[in-house]
């Protein structure tokens, strides 16, 4: 669609920049740069900080899932709107969070069912 060709560049750039941040931290866990300490206490503080980037490596998958998953539905012609209510999201939450699926409204209350668990 004609009305979200910006967002959609920024989508993809978006995307480039985690598939960067993810190609680092996936190095870093392989320890390409470096090989494993040879004093136990830094093997285990190596491998805390592993579990730190492994961690935020699947942040980043998550994050790279959303971002394809929204320039699918702006292919498509199915951006922008709420995928619980049908209603349009509103443009400035597009602008804020590119890959959200739900409106304001939807969102909230979502969260609002998850904080009652």
């Amino acid at each position: 669609m004609k009305e979200y060709e910006e967002i959609r560049r920024n989508l993809i750039e978006m995307l480039e920049d985690l598939d960067e941040r993810l190609a680092k931290i996936t190095n870093h866990v392989k320890h390409a740069d470096e090989p494993l300490e040879k004093d136990f206490a830094e093997q285990v503080t190596q491998q805390e900080d592993d579990e730190v980037q492994d961690y935020l490596g699947n942040v980043t998958r998550a994050e790279i899932e959303k971002v394809k998953q929204a320039i699918a539905r702006i292919d498509s012609g199915e951006y922008g709107i709420c995928v619980v209510c049908g209603e349009p999201i509103n443009r400035e939450r597009l602008k804020a969070l590119p890959y959200s699926t739900m409106c304001i409204k939807c969102a909230s209350q979502k969260a609002d069912q998850s904080r009652r668990r």
